[in-house]
């Protein structure tokens, strides 16, 4: 009757049984995932640690590059701020200037020999002394502006000066240019003006100004320094030929053209000079200017002419130069003949004259004046001439040439 009660018991213990099993397997379930987790999480914190840690490294860089930064940028404000009172000064003593600065660009020409031991010491960069007066009633008021000019640089300091030729404020820029112009007029700056980079500097306004003052007034200082021949070569080489070539085929302003013609006459007096020059085309500006008819022009073209001629006749003296003269070949000697006895000012009839009679001294040169009626030209040149130099030059020239026999056969 007991047997009933008994298995009923023992089922129950079975049931307890299977769920204490069942119930841990869930827990190590649930533990296996808890640690898959723990150590997901681990790998996360240890990314981030690590990301963290970069992060801080860049921080710390970019906070030495700020403090880096911001001290070169206090610098620099501190140069600007010292570059500004600077600009300022210079501004000011421009101001200064402008009051001797003459307004007229004629003003600051200087006038010397054409050639260092030509004939006579009468003639200038740009013209005689009575053109001079012409142009330029005081003498004593120019010089003394001058004098102004070159005490005002000195205590400002002329590679300030420089400095306004490149400045953005153009009327500043015009009146640094004419500072310079003025400055190289006379012999004693001309070769500080180079070392300190002047002609660099009116190079670079030739290249690149658009303004006809600033062209004109930059050609005039080249043309000034060109009356030294040591800058001679350097304008050459720096372009500077090329330049003024160009310039005269660009504008037909008198005043420009008379600045440019200037100072390639200068150059032509360089006989060293001349293969370049020709190359560069300088040589047939000279010759093309003839053209604008304006009579300081012309006088400053036949100044150009007379150096070439000069040069030449001397190279053939002296037994290192041949053939036919640069001028013969470009077909010069017809205008220089016409030119003669009719040209406008007696500068130019001057020039065009010492030009015949140093082309007469080329023998190669001979058939030309016999074809041309240079012989005759000569021959009224040694009478005629104003200049006792000149027509003895001319009588010297129609005795010893080397190409008598044509002459007598004309004469």
């Amino acid at each position: 009757m007991n047997m009933p009660v008994l298995k009923v018991q023992k089922n129950n213990c079975m049931k307890q049984r299977t769920s204490s099993v069942v119930i841990k397997v869930n827990a190590d379930d649930e533990i296996d995932e808890l640690k898959m987790r723990l150590h997901e999480m681990g790998r996360h914190e240890e990314l981030t640690v690590n990301e963290l840690q970069s992060l801080k490294s860049e921080l710390i860089d970019l906070l030495s590059k700020k403090a880096m930064l911001t001290g070169q940028l206090h610098a620099v404000n501190q140069k600007l701020s010292v570059e500004e009172k600077q600009r300022k000064t210079i501004e000011n003593e421009l101001v200064r200037l402008k009051m001797v600065v003459p307004e007229n660009d004629h003003d600051f020409e200087d006038k010397k020999s054409y050639t260092n031991g030509s004939i006579g010491q009468e003639s200038s960069t740009f013209g005689t002394r009575k053109d001079l007066q012409k142009s330029n009633p005081s003498r004593e008021t120019i010089l003394s502006q001058r004098a102004t000019i070159a005490k005002i640089c000195e205590e400002v300091g002329f590679q300030k000066i420089l400095a306004l030729l490149t400045s953005e404020d153009l009327d500043f820029q015009i009146h640094a240019v004419k500072v310079v112009a003025n400055l190289a007029a006379e012999d004693i700056n001309q070769e500080k003006i180079v070392e300190e980079g002047g002609l660099d500097a009116l190079i670079l306004l030739l290249r690149s100004s658009k303004n006809i003052t600033i062209l004109r007034v930059a050609s005039g200082a080249i043309a000034n320094l060109a009356m030294n021949e040591l800058n001679q070569g350097l304008i050459i080489s720096k372009g500077g030929g090329q330049l003024l070539a160009n310039m005269a085929s660009k504008t037909d302003d008198p005043q420009t053209l008379r600045m440019v013609a200037g100072a390639i006459a200068n150059l032509c007096g360089n006989e060293k000079l001349h293969v370049m020059l020709k190359e560069e085309g300088g040589i047939k500006a000279i010759l093309g200017m003839v053209r604008s008819g304006n009579s300081d022009v012309i006088a400053q073209v036949a100044r150009g002419l007379a150096n070439l001629a000069k040069c030449k006749s001397r190279g053939i003296i002296q037994g290192h130069r041949k053939g036919r003269s640069l001028l013969i070949e470009d077909g010069v000697l017809t205008w220089l003949i016409s030119n003669c006895n009719t040209a406008a000012s007696a500068s130019t009839r001057r020039h065009i004259e010492l030009a015949l009679c140093h082309l007469a001294q080329n023998e190669n040169n001979a058939w030309d004046f016999k074809s041309s009626g240079g012989v005759r030209e000569l021959k009224r040149i040694a009478t005629e001439s104003t200049r006792e130099d000149i027509r003895n030059l001319a009588k010297k020239t129609l005795k010893s040439t080397p190409f008598q026999s044509e002459i007598h056969a004309e004469i």
